[in-house]
């Protein structure tokens, strides 16, 4: 992802930032209330597997995600990050 912008309102405030990836965009705080830590975003993607080389070739070693078949007939991978939130890329099976 690309880190678009971020904000702060003294130097040694909690950011809030946005980061891209073509048409997806996140929005991230740091602030008190903003959100919940353990919190699951479910994004459609096309071309899972090329997705799943780019992320796997990062070298974060605190995540491993495997892409799996989900209960629904989709492939997919969740990815989580250091606050234990989740994003769940999720390949819908042709119909």
């Amino acid at each position: 992802m690309t880190l678009d912008w971020e904000h702060r309102f003294e130097s040694d405030a909690p950011i809030y930032m946005q980061v891209s990836k073509e048409n997806l965009v996140f929005h991230l705080s740091e602030h008190s209330g903003d959100c919940t830590p353990g919190c699951k975003v479910f994004v459609n993607v096309k071309e899972l597997d090329s997705l799943f080389q780019e992320i796997t070739s990062r070298p974060y070693k605190y995540n491993k995600p495997t892409i799996e078949l989900a209960p629904w007939g989709d492939r997919c991978f969740t990815v989580i990050d250091p606050f234990s939130n989740k994003v769940l890329f999720n390949e819908p099976a042709a119909t």
